[in-house]
């Protein structure tokens, strides 16, 4: 008899056991604002609640994990293949698994980044990039953007805004920000002592900033001017998101550190990647035990990794991306006119999308309107103002006209929430 995963308890028992041993705080949070949403069955686009009842088409992909859609069936196939032979490795041993990989990557990755790092989180993943930058300069200190963000462990914790640290202490030492897209503050912040600049290519947790013409490429000059390192974050903007395999290849600049995540797991086994320039790996080879990741580039997800990179660089797929992206631009200025006062604009790199509402209590309301008409959206922490908009890469154009029609009808609704609280 097939077990079945899903709904082995009532709704009600699953949020208490959630309440009383995982989060409190997050069944108080939702409950208070009528999202009452637990995932049950998942397919491509879409979610179901556990009751089977209520179903959403996921555009936020919990920021491109599910670039690919839900429970691809090509990675699913591969990943059940995959543990007919393989399991975790052993991260202290050399991998055939490992090294194949890594050496797909250095073919896709712009310019002559060619040594990769696995691990299992984003965080993590740009812990080891700051890790490098500073142990291969010899300097410590990182400099980032207001309002970015880059995970909520160890170093990468101190690169985003007070908001994430402040709970358990001062920012570390050796960490500042700077406004994105303000060329001048970074040239006066970056000194004899500074490591590494980190930047998101599109920062999205500060509402899909997109870089304003030459800012990175001042930026790339900037460091090489300093002998300072640049990150670049593309754990969101990677993979075909933006229209273009990695979200810095519009902007024609090399990277010294690339940092990969979400959607490289095909959002089934979790893999991320901190890939670099050939000298960088000098930091390695006097203790090549220095940095270990007992699960970084288990060996059993990297067929998976494989084929995602090969999805997403396939240029029918990325076409697809530029054609859709598009479709939703044209859409989005249909909407403005419908709703001028609320709807500022659509920020877009190709499906690297952010709906810009006129203000910040906008961004929440939208999101709970959305809910209601079936999109899961999720506006951005640090700019309430912008929804994060990321449907799944994979949609066919009647899907992104159905998205469009339960946008509009997001936005009505959203209206008559303001007119309620307004009552």
């Amino acid at each position: 008899m097939k077990e079945h995963f899903i709904a082995q308890m009532p709704e009600q028992e699953i949020k208490q056991q959630f309440a009383a041993h995982v989060s409190s705080g997050k069944v108080a949070f939702f409950e208070a604002v009528g999202v009452d949403f637990i995932p049950g069955k998942r397919e491509g686009a879409f979610l179901w609640d556990v009751t089977g009842e209520k179903r959403l088409i996921n555009c936020h992909c919990n920021g491109g994990v599910f670039n690919l859609g839900h429970r691809n069936p090509e990675l699913i196939e591969i990943l059940t293949r995959s543990m007919q032979e393989l399991d975790a490795g052993n991260h202290h041993l050399i991998s055939e698994q490992r090294a194949r990989l890594a050496a797909k990557l250095a073919e896709m990755t712009p310019g002559d980044i060619i040594y990769t790092v696995f691990g299992v989180s984003g965080g993590e993943a740009i812990d080891l990039a700051i890790k490098v930058a500073r142990g291969y300069t010899g300097k410590q200190d990182v400099i980032s953007a207001v309002g970015g963000y880059h995970g909520h462990t160890g170093l990468a914790l101190y690169t985003g805004d007070a908001g994430y640290f402040d709970t358990f202490g001062p920012r570390a030492p050796g960490f500042e920000q700077v406004p994105f897209n303000d060329i001048q503050a970074l040239d006066l912040a970056i000194t004899s002592d500074t490591a590494a600049v980190i930047l998101e290519t599109v920062p999205a947790t500060n509402g899909i900033l997109i870089p304003e013409q030459g800012y990175l490429e001042q930026v790339r000059e900037l460091c090489d001017r300093h002998d300072v390192l640049l990150i670049i974050d593309e754990v969101q903007t990677g993979l075909g998101r933006t229209g273009e395999m990695w979200g810095i290849d519009h902007f024609g600049i090399v990277p010294d550190i690339m940092v990969l995540g979400k959607g490289l797991s095909g959002g089934l086994y979790p893999m991320t990647a901190t890939c670099f320039r050939p000298e960088l790996e000098s930091v390695f080879q006097k203790d090549p035990f220095i940095h270990i990741s007992t699960q970084g580039g288990a060996e059993v997800g990297v067929p998976v990794v494989e084929r995602v990179l090969e999805i997403s660089s396939d240029q029918a797929f990325l076409q697809n991306v530029r054609d859709t992206a598009e479709f939703f631009a044209s859409g989005f200025e249909e909407l403005k006119d419908r709703y001028p006062e609320q709807l500022v604009r659509l920020r877009q790199l190709g499906m690297m999308m952010g709906i810009e509402l006129s203000g910040e209590f906008y961004g929440p309301l939208f999101s709970k309107a959305a809910y209601d008409n079936g999109l899961l959206c999720v506006y951005a922490n640090n700019d309430r103002r912008v929804v994060q908009f990321l449907p799944p890469l994979i949609i066919d154009r009647p899907l992104a006209a159905e998205i469009l029609q339960r946008v509009d009808d997001s936005l009505a609704h959203m209206m008559r929430l303001v007119a309620q609280f307004m009552a």
